[in-house]
């Protein structure tokens, strides 16, 4: 493990965690709003980046870190999902192939570049453009790292996103899960599927027996806990959401009552109100991540805020 002497110190310096031989997570303290966690692979036929950052500047930061252990160029980046703190960062990459799965392509051309949006208080997002993947797949691919295999697999349905995707190594037990898991962090669904990313965890994460996890945001993880703890946290979800609609009460109204007992303590608590969001629109019918009001659920997380934008220190 190595703490970066890099421009970025707030909320914490970035740091480089060898995971496996040739194997690296690379870690953004305090994974809140935009800031992400990233990984490469280093093999004779040079590197394979998983994610990019969401700005330039820790975009160009996580770039260093990587020369800091090899000169190999990056050959090849995956992309997890489309959310922006995955991909914004991918024009930077410049020869390299952007891979990602035929949604995440088509999302993140819907979305479009980096902007300023008024949900959030910043950040700087520096000199980007839009460049998602150009090498796509429907169930999944293999990418090979000299002798070790590295599995890209679409998880089967909607769960954070429309379009999560894992990067498994089976000969290392390293499990690259994007935003399946934010360790220490709220589980933000609006996008995706309560349902489906408790599906997800029980029948493809937690089978994998992953030794090592390295999540989409926070600590790296060296047992299941953090699955099941999520775990725990989605039929929280899914409890208060059936409570919420029987006693038709509005999602942020509902948030607002409830207690969020031992998940108060962890960051980003105003996504229980878009999660509700979300779960609420599934059990009155909408398929698994359907269409609904996000702009709606957005506002209604910044009311649950305190009517202030949310905190965004990437």
């Amino acid at each position: 493990m190595s703490s970066l002497d890099l421009d970025i110190t707030e909320p914490g310096r970035p740091e480089v965690q060898e995971v496996s031989p040739g194997v690296y997570a690379y870690v953004q303290p305090d994974g809140t709003w935009f800031i992400n966690n990233t990984g490469f692979l280093v093999g004779p036929q040079g590197v394979i980046s998983i994610d990019s950052c969401s700005t330039e500047r820790r975009t160009r930061a996580y770039q260093r870190a990587i020369a800091t252990v090899t000169p190999a160029a990056v050959r090849a980046l995956v992309n997890t999902h489309h959310h922006g703190d995955h991909t914004f960062g991918n024009c930077l990459f410049a020869g390299a192939a952007i891979i990602g799965h035929d949604r995440t392509r088509a999302e993140a051309i819907a979305f479009g570049p980096p902007r300023d949006r008024p949900v959030w208080d910043g950040p700087e997002w520096g000199e980007l453009s839009l460049d998602p993947p150009f090498i796509t797949f429907t169930d999944g691919l293999t990418l090979h790292v000299g002798d070790v295999r590295a599995e890209v697999r679409y998880v089967g349905t909607p769960a954070h996103t429309t379009n999560d995707s894992l990067v498994w190594l089976p000969e290392r037990s390293v499990l690259f899960c994007g935003d399946l898991i934010f360790n220490g962090g709220t589980p933000f669904l609006l996008m995706g599927s309560v349902e489906g990313a408790i599906e997800v965890l029980e029948r493809v994460v937690a089978p994998l027996g992953a030794a090592t996890i390295v999540p989409g945001h926070g600590p790296v993880c060296r047992d299941t806990g953090p699955v099941e703890v999520t775990l725990d946290y989605l039929r929280f979800v899914l409890d208060v959401a059936r409570d919420c609609r029987a006693a038709g009460v509005p999602p942020l109204e509902t948030a607002r009552g409830t207690d969020l007992g031992r998940f108060a303590a962890w960051t980003d608590a105003e996504r229980i109100v878009g999660n509700l969001h979300r779960a609420c629109a599934e059990l009155a019918g909408t398929p698994r991540g359907g269409p609904i009001d996000t702009a709606a659920a957005l506002a209604d997380m910044v009311a649950y805020n305190g009517g202030s934008p949310l905190t965004c220190r990437a």
